[in-house]
């Protein structure tokens, strides 16, 4: 693994590239050998995305562009999102995001989930390398926000939207 500093991305220019409709996970970090997931989202005016929690790993979303509202679950304060806000989304919060009127970009960040295995492997044999998705975005409807069961859905269950790409 190459330890040397690298830039892997310019967040502002691959928003200003990106074209209106594109919309979900814009940029994913793919370095092998990493300890860290990110995601570059963009949710286009007023999309959704669905209540869901994250049980094993804390995550920070950095808000870029845009504006929305993160809605926690439980009932509590909805909590506003504008550029350069922060959150710290701890690990079993449930929460559902709202992009606002000029849509939002955000970026999130978390510590890389392990690898998959099967049966007991001796330690050294397990790898790190691959496991699940960083996140599940490419499973949410571009039209309704709806979380699909499915792991790779071509149409939305509930309002028939094609998935981008399938």
């Amino acid at each position: 693994m190459n330890s040397t500093p690298e830039v892997l991305a310019v967040l502002g220019g691959l928003l200003a590239a990106a074209a209106p409709e594109d919309r979900g996970a814009l940029w994913q970090l793919d370095k092998q050998g990493r300890e860290l997931d990110a995601n570059l989202v963009r949710l286009p005016p007023g999309a959704e995305v669905g209540e869901h929690q994250e049980d094993v790993l804390d995550v920070l979303l950095v808000v870029l562009e845009g504006d929305g509202r993160l809605t926690p679950g439980g009932g509590a304060d909805v909590l506003p999102l504008s550029p350069t806000t922060v959150m710290w989304l701890p690990r079993t919060s449930r929460r559902s995001l709202t992009a606002g009127p000029d849509g939002l970009a955000y970026l999130t960040v978390h510590r890389r989930r392990p690898g998959l295995s099967i049966g007991s492997a001796p330690a050294a044999a397990v790898t790190h390398e691959g496991g699940e998705a960083p996140c599940s975005l490419d499973r949410v409807c571009p039209e309704c926000g709806r979380m699909s069961q499915e792991s790779a859905p071509k149409y939305c269950g509930e309002c028939g939207e094609r998935f981008p790409g399938r």
